[in-house]
């Protein structure tokens, strides 16, 4: 029986594993492109991400490769410092999160606040859309974020206008858009196993094979470890240039970010074993620190090529050992065939790709822990297509402490008098810790020996020790004196259980539709 039960589970990880091959194969060129590095890089990439990082990995039906989110990133470092000192950046960027994960951090990577993450995603999102709409179109991107943004209305005009080459592969990258869009919503369940971006390329590349196209096509070398880049002493010493330091810890903390936020989504997923996370952490820092050393891209645990493994029926680590096996196969054996894919197709799977990102389906579930969130969330986006993505992180962060901070120190205490029958009624809202007990207790103080006070807790969102243990003794005094104190703690009791139940499922519906 037990026979039987494993080649039944081994059987089904290893027709996952095809199908998150056919998922990856096209998004790890069209990554490495878009990053500003040769197609095969991505490849590369995605072999250690499969074969290295499945077999150690905290999360078993997590697959590994060369992500959208570290793209903005990774093109401005090449643009900035050359290919060759990538290799040390993402080498350096995968030790720290060895490191993090040796010293049980993982779990500190899932407090960063929600609102940040998801402005992230989408401002990245934005990015790649901006950048690889000029792509598509056989163009070079404008510069930044909001001038490629700004010039996606000259650029179709042009391609129109001109009716030349780039109008030519901007048909193929739209042909390509259309068939996801189609192949998405309309293909039969029967075969919708196979992937949306998949079809798109193999559309593209047969519109283009038959048309006999004068396009830009993808250009990879007989043998795909051509292209990598050992690091050098030279190189290694220039870690301790605070650009190159900042850039290195850049990859390390969103990689770090991306990869734990996709392994809580794929938890979500499935019933199987649940993620631990500081070995998760470790397995991308060793996989990152392998990716440094051939300089490649980075990687981070990917929620596409992750959940097309949990919907294809894979049941443990194998199926993503397995697709980076594929991968290597292919590379190795097949590197020509690569040739007739048209990169204006590819742009197009990365045109559809940061869309889904860009897409501000969060905001609903954001909206639920207050406006507060939302605002971090558009400030965080706005600043990274504005500047670039590490100001915006670091903004959202600072924004998300000023918040916390407000919410724990913000008490307003409004006092309504009624002298005819020498009641005092106060109601507290917002939060009453250690930072206001000084203002509770003066307003308390303030008050007439004999009177007889209701405190109203109804909007009062958190009430620490300190200000409860004032109010047990200020009701002592203030009944030796003659007075009486009125506050409905079992209501209060009550109020705070049903509350937690209502965050908890609210924290988890938000997690659900952000993934």
């Amino acid at each position: 029986m037990e026979t039987k039960v494993s080649t039944s589970s081994y059987g089904r990880d290893l027709l996952a594993s095809v199908v998150v091959f056919l998922v990856a194969l096209p998004l790890c060129m069209g990554i490495a492109i878009a990053s500003g590095l040769p197609p095969t890089a991505g490849i590369i990439t995605g072999i250690i991400g499969g074969i290295v990082v499945g077999f150690l990995a905290g999360s078993p039906l997590q697959v590994s490769g060369p992500a959208a989110g570290l793209t903005v990133l990774v093109l401005q470092l090449v643009q900035q410092h050359g290919p060759e000192m990538l290799g040390v950046i993402v080498l350096f960027a995968g030790l720290l999160q060895l490191a993090a994960g040796v010293f049980k951090l993982g779990q500190w990577f899932r407090a960063v606040s929600p609102a940040v993450i998801h402005g992230m995603l989408v401002g990245i999102g934005v990015l790649i859309l901006a950048s690889q709409f000029h792509v598509m179109l056989d163009q070079k991107p404008i510069g930044t974020g909001i001038e490629n943004l700004a010039g996606i209305p000259g650029a179709i005009w042009s391609a129109i206008s001109t009716g030349d080459k780039h109008f030519t592969a901007g048909l193929v990258g739209v042909l390509t858009v259309a068939t996801i869009f189609g192949w998405g919503s309309y293909a039969p369940k029967s075969i919708k196993i196979i992937p949306a971006p998949l079809v798109g390329v193999l559309v593209g590349m047969i519109a283009a094979a038959v048309l006999h196209l004068d396009i830009n096509y993808v250009n990879v070398p007989d043998n795909i470890w051509s292209v990598t880049i050992f690091p050098t002493p030279e190189r290694l010493l220039r870690i301790f240039e605070p650009a190159i330091l900042i850039g290195a810890i850049s990859i390390a903390f969103i990689a770090s970010a991306e990869t734990l936020l996709c392994a809580t989504a794929v938890d979500q997923m499935h019933s199987g074993p649940r993620t631990k996370y500081d070995r998760e952490l470790s397995a991308q820092g060793v996989g990152n620190a392998i990716c440094g050393v051939l300089g490649v891209l980075p990687m981070t645990g990917v929620i596409v090529r992750s959940s097309a493994n949990v919907e294809a029926g894979a049941v443990s680590r194998n199926s993503a050992i397995f697709h980076g096996v594929w991968l290597l196969v292919f590379a190795s054996l097949l590197p020509f065939t690569l040739r007739y894919v048209p990169v204006s197709a590819l742009a197009g799977v990365l045109v559809f790709t940061g869309y889904k990102l860009a897409y501000p389906k969060i905001v609903p579930a954001l909206l639920k822990f207050g406006q507060g969130e939302v605002i971090i969330f558009a400030v965080t986006v706005a600043t990274i297509v504005l500047t670039d993505l590490l100001k915006g992180v670091v903004l959202g962060l600072v924004l998300s402490l000023f918040k916390l901070l407000y919410a724990f120190s913000h008490l307003v205490i409004r006092k309504v008098e009624n002298t005819q029958d020498n009641r005092v009624d106060l109601h507290l809202t917002g939060s009453a810790t250690f930072i206001r007990l000084p203002t509770l207790a003066s307003t308390l103080e303030g008050l007439k020996p004999n009177a007889h006070v209701h405190v109203h807790v109804d909007e009062l969102d958190y009430i620490d020790h300190a200000c409860i243990d004032l109010l047990t003794s200020w009701d002592r005094q203030h009944k030796a004196s003659g007075g009486s104190l009125e506050i409905e703690w079992e209501n209060l009791t009550q109020k705070y259980k049903n509350r937690t139940a209502a965050t908890f499922r609210a924290a988890h519906e938000a997690a659900r539709n952000g993934s």
